[in-house]
């Protein structure tokens, strides 16, 4: 295996861990918002969040390219100073972390809305906060399906190709990450190097979806005891 081949993965695997670490710090209390609130303005929030799902990943790309640049909200004529994301390892981070997102809160929303929400008034009657129901209750029965979402949104960022090319570049070393260094491959007649790192995506990519699955039947079959279990004790 070649040290082109070593670093994309590499790098993949760094971005699209910590782009997950993003996503799920936001996109859990997002999700359980969404699950258990109703509020005006909230179909148009659900949309705007689920926009980059539907979009060219090409677009949103350049959204967050116009929003970085020199005259962006979050460029450098705009705050005194540069962020120094363009064309970083970060910038993909970034890309990764944007289009992941929709599809974390999706999945974590439903999960949300399969724990029975009379357990979390049960707590409540019992003194305890809102915080610490959500802590000590919601979370761990919601768990299973949370760790799926986060395995999602890795495979979704791990894959990630048309707004990372828009905002990191495709570098060598720097920015190239696996889909990426495919794409390079391919373009440069290296049939050889583009099918190992086809490979190596399709056993990556095969493994986390035999594992997502495994979490979410695992959570339904808990599910469906419980509520067999309620039945039997009324």
């Amino acid at each position: 295996m070649s040290a082109a081949v070593v670093s994309a993965v590499v790098l993949s695997l760094q971005v699209a861990a910590t782009g997950t670490l993003l996503v799920m710090g936001l996109a859990v209390p997002v999700a359980y918002l969404l699950a258990r609130h109703e509020f005006a303005g909230k179909r148009v929030l659900t949309a705007l969040l689920t926009l980059p799902m539907v979009l060219p990943p090409t677009a949103v790309g350049y959204l967050l390219l116009v929003l970085l640049g020199d005259r962006g909200w979050l460029g450098r004529e705009t705050l005194g100073f540069d962020l120094g994301l363009l064309f970083t390892w970060r910038a993909a981070t970034l890309a990764a972390a944007v289009m992941a997102f929709p599809l974390v809160v999706r999945t974590a929303q439903v999960t949300f809305e399969a724990v029975d929400p009379r357990l979390e008034l049960m707590a409540r009657t019992l003194g305890r906060g809102p915080v610490e129901t959500f802590a000590t209750v919601t979370l761990p029965l919601a768990f299973r399906g949370l760790l799926a979402a986060a395995i999602f949104g890795f495979m979704r960022g791990l894959g990630e190709f048309g707004a990372t090319v828009m905002i990191a570049g495709n570098i060598p070393g720097r920015t190239q990450t696996l889909a990426l260094a495919i794409f390079g491959a391919q373009q440069a007649g290296n049939d050889a190097e583009a099918t190992v790192l086809l490979l190596i995506a399709v056993a990556v990519g095969f493994a986390a979806l035999y594992a997502a699955d495994g979490l979410t039947h695992g959570s339904s079959r808990r599910q469906r005891g419980s509520r067999s279990t309620r039945r039997e004790a009324g």
